[in-house]
C-alpha cells in the first residue's frame, strides 16, 4: 500500500476545501493531500443544473488569492445594473484553474481525484480501486456542510410511473413538447427553474409552483461590492437596528424589516415563515410573482397521472405535466461541531451563508493561533437558517462572532485585507489607533450588543 505524509488531509475539493487550502498555502508551509470524489474540484459545482449561477456577487466567492470575475456590472437581464453571477461552468472552470495553475505547481499539494476517504487516513481510488495510506498531522472535514442539488438523489416522495419528473438538470434539454409545467419546491433552486420557464418565454400560466413555505429573500441589491452601492445599504442596515429596537414580537420586527428592505417576499405572500438566504434580484422577484398559480398544500407525497397528493389535500394534473424537482437541502441545517478538535478541523460557516470566507478564516486561525480553545472561541459556528426565527439567531450569532473579531487588531486587519469578506467590505471597521477610531469601534459594538440583547428578547417571548 502507498502511503502519503503530509501536514494536512483535506476531505473535499468543494468550495470551502479549496479556499481553506489557499489560505494556508500562502501562511503556512505545510503540505497538503486533497481527496475527492469527482475527477476535479468544486464539489457540488460539477453536478449542478446548466443555469444556476451563484446567488450573490462574483467578487466575494472562490478562494481569497484569486479573483473570480471580472468585477463587470451586468447591462441586461434580470440581474441588469448589478454586478456579475458567475455561471456553472465559470465556477467550475475557476476551480479547476486554481488547482492547476496555484496548488499543484507548489508543489505542497497532491490531488486524489475519483477517490474516497474510508476513515483511518485510508483513500481508495474509485477508479483503479489503488488503497493509499495517508499519515497527516490533521485532517481537515470540508464535506461536513452536506450541500446537496436535486441530481444528486431521486426525489423524496413516490412518482407514479407514466409521470415525468426529472432534477433541473434536465430542464433544458426535456422541457419541449409538454403543456404545463410543475416546479416542486419553494427554495432557491426552485425559483431559478420557474425563472428559466420564463426566461424561455413560458406562459405564467402553464407554471404550477409547489411551495410549502413562503420565503423571506435577501435583495442582491444589498450585497454588491463598489462603494456607488455602500449608501443605500448602510441605510437599509440602519434601519435594521431601528426595526429591531422598535419591534414588539417575532412576527412584527419581520413586517418592519420587510418595511425597511432588510428582507424582500414575493407580494403575493402574506408573513414567510421560512428564511435560507436566498438571494434574488427585485427583478426577478417581478418576474416570480407573475406566476398566479401557486400552491400552498404542504410537501408532495405522490406524483399521480392525474393528480398530485400533498400533507393536506390534492390538485388535478395530467400526464402532459413535466416535474421539475427542487426539494433537495442545498443548505442543510447541519448540528454544531468544534471547528477545531484535536487533530480534526470541521469547516462550517462562521458568518450565516457565507461558506467561502468562513472557510478561508478558519485557515487563517488555524496559520495565525496557538491555543485550541483561543481557535474555538474565534471560530464559534453559525448553523445555516430554516425559518423566520432562525434570522433572529444568526444576526446574534453574526454580531457576537464579528464583535470578537473586531476587538482583535490583527484579525481586523486580515479581514480588511480578505477580498471574501462581504461585511466587511459593505461595513468597513476603522483600523488605526486613533481615540476616533476607537470610539467609533466603541459605539458600534455597544451597537451590536444592545441589537442581541433585543433579538434574545423577542426570542424569549417567542417561545
Amino acid at each position: 500500500m502507498k502511503t502519503i505524509e503530509t501536514d494536512y488531509l483535506i476531505i473535499g475539493a468543494g468550495a470551502m476545501g479549496m479556499a481553506f487550502v489557499d489560505v494556508l498555502l500562502r501562511e503556512t508551509s505545510a503540505t497538503f493531500v486533497i481527496v475527492d470524489k469527482y475527477d476535479q474540484p468544486g464539489g457540488h459545482w460539477n453536478t449542478a443544473y446548466p443555469f444556476v449561477r451563484l446567488h450573490q456577487p462574483s467578487e466575494f466567492y472562490g478562494v481569497a488569492s484569486k479573483a473570480l470575475g471580472a468585477r463587470h456590472i451586468d447591462k441586461v437581464g434580470w440581474n441588469a445594473g448589478l454586478y456579475e453571477l458567475a455561471s456553472v461552468g465559470e465556477v467550475c472552470a475557476y476551480f479547476d484553474q486554481v488547482m492547476q495553475q496555484q496548488f499543484l505547481p507548489s508543489g505542497r499539494v497532491t490531488f486524489l481525484p475519483m477517490s474516497e476517504y474510508r476513515g483511518n487516513g485510508r483513500v481508495v481510488s474509485l477508479v483503479s480501486g489503488e488503497q493509499i495510506d495517508v499519515a497527516a498531522r490533521r485532517t481537515v472535514d470540508a464535506t461536513y456542510m452536506r450541500v446537496t442539488v436535486p441530481s444528486m438523489r431521486e426525489p423524496p416522495y413516490a412518482v407514479d410511473e407514466g409521470v415525468v419528473c426529472i432534477p433541473p438538470n434536465e430542464l433544458p434539454k426535456r422541457a419541449a413538447h409538454f403543456h404545463g409545467y410543475t416546479v416542486v419546491g419553494a427554495g432557491k433552486t426552485g425559483m431559478d427553474a420557474c425563472l428559466w420557464l420564463l426566461k424561455q418565454g413560458v406562459d405564467p400560466g402553464r407554471i404550477t409552483w409547489i411551495t410549502p413555505r413562503d420565503s423571506w429573500l435577501v435583495d442582491r441589491g444589498l450585497t454588491q461590492p463598489a462603494e456607488q452601492f455602500a449608501e443605500s445599504t448602510r441605510a437599509v442596515m440602519a434601519g435594521q437596528m431601528q426595526a429591531i429596537s422598535s419591534a414588539t414580537s417575532v412576527s412584527d420586527l419581520m413586517k418592519r424589516i420587510n418595511g425597511c428592505g432588510r428582507l424582500l417576499k414575493l407580494e403575493r405572500a402574506d408573513i414567510p415563515t421560512m428564511y435560507r438566504c436566498a438571494t434574488v434580484s427585485k427583478a426577478e422577484i417581478e418576474q416570480l410573482q407573475r406566476i398566479e398559480n401557486v400552491v400552498r398544500l404542504g410537501r408532495v407525497r405522490r406524483i399521480r397521472r392525474d393528480e398530485i397528493l400533498l400533507d393536506a389535500g390534492a390538485i388535478a394534473t395530467d400526464p402532459q405535466t413535466l416535474f421539475v424537482d427542487c426539494t433537495a437541502d442545498g443548505l442543510e441545517k447541519r448540528p454544531i461541531v468544534p471547528v477545531f478538535s484535536d487533530s480534526r478541523i470541521t469547516l462550517q460557516a462562521l458568518r450565516s451563508c457565507q461558506q467561502v470566507f468562513s472557510a478561508a478564516l478558519i485557515a487563517h486561525i488555524e496559520a495565525a493561533y496557538e491555543e485550541e480553545d483561543r481557535k474555538n472561541d474565534l471560530a464559534t459556528p453559525v448553523p445555516h437558517p430554516d425559518t423566520d426565527v432562525d434570522f433572529l439567531r444568526v444576526t446574534i450569532a453574526n454580531a457576537q462572532n464579528q464583535i470578537k473579531w473586531d476587538s482583535d487588531p490583527a484579525l481586523r486587519e486580515w479581514l480588511s485585507q480578505c477580498r471574501l469578506d462581504m461585511w466587511g467590505k459593505l461595513m468597513p471597521v476603522p483600523l488605526g489607533q486613533s481615540p476616533q477610531d476607537d470610539a467609533l469601534r466603541a459605539s458600534r459594538r455597544a451597537a451590536a450588543e444592545a441589537m442581541c440583547r433585543k433579538l434574545d428578547e423577542l426570542l424569549g417571548s417567542e417561545s
